[in-house]
Formats: structure tokens, sequence, C-alpha cells
């Protein structure tokens, strides 16, 4: 196999040099590709097969080094992250890079919070959560690009306190950053005909630079790809399943231990050990939970993935890093959280204290934190 790759060397799709070694780096091609013609790097083949759009994307070191130069300027920058992916769409090496620049976050899909959510003590544990990622920002604004929710108070937040600063908008893919950059046009330039037909070829990983009416730019960055999310991984198709596009309905179940909950064949939970309690999921509602015990769950997965424990289908599942055990301890005296970056998170609701087994594609990750809601 090896091989067959220094004979083709470059990816039919972007040219860059093909190598099986590293998955996190350009160039990566899965053994199981090698079949296709023309062999494209796994990068091409997601751009072409899996993404909403061939848009611009880095990944998290060379998107840092791109902005290694904001810290020398007078810039306002507004890092907007997914509520529903808090931890996996955060940028949290920023800090470095921005200086003494003031950082305004927007968080969005706000919409698919249920409905009886307190938002101030969501803006309280947005602030906490980020500045124990050492992100410290002058503003946390809420928001949903899909509603068009919260976006005067964007604007608002940004004529706060901008003050004559050009604006660096940062974000991962599929974070709403486009809608944002959008308004962001529509209220502060002139020039959305001419961006949205010649400022957006898709292939170059760099700057856009849209002129306001003031003189300053709005700088628009390269959506950040991070491998840690299970949305990164999957099929569009699977995609739409697992991104919610309307409210969630919080799932319970009252759990002894040894059970385990399957969402598909993209995560398992096991509850291996404490006290009887409950667990609030709060994942789409177009993925189907399923308990069984402990005991059968390696048996059902082997029997039933892609099938009956779907999404994905088989064939889309064999393109998905194999599943990776990732223990959790709760520890007692506090609610928490356990989020799955890309899936979505869920609320431990006893302060008994619970020992965790989270089963994700290898890569995805895995944190425990202060319960959100």
């Amino acid at each position: 196999m090896t091989e067959e790759i220094a004979e083709v060397k470059a990816c039919a799709g972007c040219g860059v040099k093909l190598q099986m070694e590293h998955a996190d780096k350009l160039g990566y091609v899965p053994a199981q590709a090698l079949d296709r013609s023309p062999i494209i790097c796994q990068r091409c083949f997601r751009m072409k097969n899996y993404n909403e759009s061939s848009g611009i994307t880095l990944d998290h070191n060379d998107f840092l080094k791109l902005l290694s130069h904001v810290g020398h300027t007078k810039s306002l920058v507004v890092n907007i992250v997914d509520i529903f992916d808090f931890e996996g769409t955060l940028i949290s090496g920023l800090p470095r890079f921005v200086g003494d620049n003031p950082i305004v976050l927007v968080v969005n899909k706000i919409d698919l919070l249920p409905k009886v959510t307190n938002y101030n003590r969501i803006v309280n544990w947005i602030r906490k959560q980020a500045s124990e990622f050492g992100l410290k920002v002058v503003e946390v604004v809420l928001c949903s690009a899909k509603l068009n929710m919260g976006f005067d108070r964007v604007i608002k937040a940004l004529d706060e306190h901008r003050d004559g600063r050009d604006i660096y908008v940062v974000g991962a893919t599929n974070v709403g950053k486009s809608t944002l950059i959008n308004r962001l046009i529509r209220d502060y330039s002139d020039l959305e005909s001419e961006l949205t037909t010649s400022q957006y070829p898709g292939t170059t990983l760099d700057l856009v630079k849209i002129p306001m009416d003031d003189g300053t730019f709005i700088i628009d960055t390269p959506g950040i790809v991070y491998p840690h999310r299970l949305t990164e991984l999957v099929s569009k198709q699977d995609l739409t399943t697992l991104m919610p596009d309307k409210v969630v309905k919080p799932v319970v179940f009252q759990l002894n231990e040894k059970q385990t909950i399957f969402f598909g064949s993209f995560v398992r939970f096991d509850f291996i050990q404490g006290a009887r309690q409950s667990f609030t999921f709060y994942v789409s509602n177009a993925i189907t939970p399923h308990r069984t015990k402990l005991e059968r769950a390696d048996e059902l997965y082997a029997e039933h993935k892609g099938v009956m424990l779907a999404p994905p289908t088989l064939e889309a599942l064999e393109l998905l890093p194999k599943l990776n055990k990732v223990p959790v301890r709760i520890p007692k005296g506090k609610i928490y959280d356990v989020s799955i970056s890309g899936l979505g998170w869920i609320k431990v609701n006893s302060d008994s204290g619970a020992d965790l087994a989270i089963h994700v594609p290898k890569g995805v990750k895995v944190a425990v934190r202060e319960a959100m809601i």
C-alpha cells in the first residue's frame, strides 16, 4: 500500500503530498481509500462528499499561525461558538495571539435550548467556562443565526467595543460564522454583492478583508476544522441528523449501574458503578437512544451496528474511526455534564457521583464540566 502511495505521491484533488501515518495532518489517506481512482486525500474526500460547502478550512495550529500578527494590530476579535458544542468550538489558544485586543464571544444556536432556559444563568456559565479556558472576554452575546435572534445585540456590542478598530471574525466550521459575516456586511459595508460574487473562492487558506464604510475592515478568517468534533467526521446526511434544527427535548433515563445507552452506532454510554440515578441526555431528537444491559452491549453492537443501531449505516460506519473507550468519573457533591463534542451532553442529575465509560470514535473530545442547565 505504501508503494502505491509512493507511486501516486500527490492528491488528485488538492495536490498535497499523500501520507498514511498521521490522520490529523494534511495529505492523510486511509488504507481503504487506495482502491479509489483517482486517489484523493481524506480532506478533499470530505469536502467533496460530506461538508455542506467546500468552505475555506484550516486546522487549529495553522489557523493560530495565520492570526499571529493580530496582537500587533488595533482590532476587535469576534469569536463565534456553538452553544450545543461549546467545548468543541471554543478557540482556547486565542489569547496568546490577539494580545491586548478585546474579544467578544458570540454564542450561536441558543434556539436549540429548552424554552424554560434562564439565559442570564447561561451567560454567567459561559463566562466562567471561557475563563477556565484562559479566554477573557469583554462581552458574551447569545444569538440564533437561524432565527435572527440577538443580532441587534451583537451589533450593539461591536459598536460599544470597536473604537475604530478592524473586526476579526473567527470560529470553527458549522458554527454560523457566514451568517454573522453577512449581517456585519449589511450593517457596516455596501459591498455585499461584490463579496458574494468574487471573495469566496473556497480554495485559498487565507484572510478575506471586507472594507467598512469608515475605512476599517471586517476580516473573515477561514473556518477551523477540529477533528475532535464528531460533526467533522460524519457524512453530510448524518451531519443533518447530529445537528439539531429545532428545540431539543431532553431525554431522561433512570438507570441502575451496569446499564448502557447507545446513540445509533456513533456513541455508547455505560453507567458502570454508582447509586441508581437519572441522566438527562441533550442530543438531537433525530437520534433514537437504545438501552441495554452492560453485559450485552458488546454483543449488541457487533450484531446490530449500522442497522438497528443507526445512524450511521454500516457502510458509513466503516469510514469512521473505531469506537474508543473513555473512562469518566463524576465526583460527588455537584451536578455535572459530560459533553461529547458534536453530539451534545449528558447531565448527571445526582450529586452522589458515578463511574461512567463513554465510547466515541477515536479522537472525539469528551469533557466533564459544571452543569450548564
